[in-house]
């Protein structure tokens, strides 16, 4: 159907409009929107990133640390009445609390007793399900929104009309990623981490104490699961499966290449991009179907992702 009659192009043309039919307000609406989700997403993927350098894991319960942030500031803000920016800083608290208990007492004591890696990815599974069950229990699966309303939704840019709640998403996440790429760059932190990453019985025999490193960076990446969470939840709602968004950040993480954090960020941003303009020009019922269309070519033609690492450049 043609794009006069005002309709949808049925599919696989519609695939096509955005190249064939460019309307600057509305592309530049959408990508400025997919730049916001992108940024979300590596938040996420940035921390699943640092997590599996040092572990060789996948963290499949880093989507909960974010679920279980945003429900803590819903609590904070909603049912204690506390200010909605101490309420998201308290969520964010909390990500990194309950990050750092998962690796102390779970993924440690897998480490410690020589089990393979497999065992810490069956024990992320397992606590992934915890959380999710528990925020059902508790909130009985309803979706639930922030008491926090922005003075104005949106603004007008070179013409096209940009949410405001996209575009401070997009402020917070750049100032944080840019905090994050100084840390693991420019401090002795990043250092110790990038040598864990390389090879941890050296950097313990050169005085790294990886235990203590391992644990800050899984306060870090719970932090960052933190504000993700939040940010995701005045974007969209609150809601127990929401945690299901960790897997977007594993696939960021492999599109930019595992292990490697500006991966990670490059990836989130091709994925936000994609499936914001997958959802305003086809169908947002294929968004999902593109993303993993993307992994599997991906793998098959680039396993090692965009920014494919060998060990020692990790992290």
């Amino acid at each position: 159907m043609s794009a006069a009659g005002g309709r949808r192009f049925s599919f696989p043309l519609c695939f096509f409009k955005p190249f064939l039919y460019c309307d600057f307000r509305s592309d530049l609406q959408q990508l400025v929107t997919g730049i916001s989700v992108g940024g979300i997403y590596a938040l996420l993927a940035t921390g699943y990133s640092l997590i599996y350098s040092l572990l060789d894991f996948s963290s499949w319960a880093h989507g909960e640390f974010a679920m279980v942030s945003a429900y803590i500031a819903i609590v904070l803000s909603s049912f204690m009445g506390m200010p909605f920016v101490l309420a998201a800083v308290g969520g964010m608290a909390g990500g990194a609390l309950v990050s750092f208990l998962c690796e102390r007492f779970a993924y440690r004591r897998i480490r410690r007793n020589g089990a393979p890696n497999m065992f810490l990815m069956i024990a992320a599974m397992g606590l992934s399900n915890v959380f999710q069950q528990a925020a059902n229990l508790i909130f009985s699966g309803q979706y639930r929104s922030y008491p926090f309303k922005l003075p104005v939704s949106t603004i007008k840019v070179a013409s096209a009309y940009i949410g405001v709640l996209d575009l401070v998403s997009l402020a917070i996440t750049a100032v944080i990623i840019t905090i994050l790429v100084y840390l693991i760059n420019k401090t002795q932190f990043g250092l110790n981490v990038r040598a864990i990453a390389c090879n941890a019985h050296a950097a313990k025999v050169l005085g790294v104490k990886v235990d203590r490193c391992i644990a800050t960076v899984f306060v870090l990446a719970g932090a960052l699961a933190g504000v993700a969470g939040v940010l995701y939840g005045m974007k969209y709602n609150v809601f127990p499966t929401m945690g299901n968004v960790g897997l977007k950040a594993f696939i960021a993480s492999v599109i930019g290449g595992l292990g490697s954090v500006p991966g990670a960020i490059v990836g989130a941003i091709i994925l936000g991009v994609i499936e914001t303009f997958v959802s305003a020009f086809i169908s947002s019922s294929l968004r999902d179907f593109f993303s993993f269309a993307l992994l599997i070519v991906l793998l098959l033609v680039k396993p090692s992702g965009l920014f494919g690492v060998d060990v020692q450049d990790k992290a």
